[in-house]
């Protein structure tokens, strides 16, 4: 559990970074969506989750096949 939390807080870390320096931060904090401004943070938000539970899945297995 603690490999997975770790890789999880690694993987949000990392995906946030990566909208970052990719600018869709500012798009998506801007409001620039039509669907409005909730809908653009609900989307960030579960980008940075989605990147957190790949690595921390990822993770699980390669500790599996070690």
């Amino acid at each position: 559990m603690r490999t997975f939390i770790w890789w999880f807080g690694m993987g949000c870390l990392t995906t946030l970074g990566v909208l970052m320096v990719q600018g869709g931060l500012h798009d998506l904090l801007s409001g620039s969506h039509p669907a409005g401004a909730h809908a653009a943070l609900s989307t960030l938000v579960l980008t940075i989750f989605g990147g957190g539970i790949l690595a921390g899945c990822v993770a699980l297995i390669l500790n599996r096949l070690r």
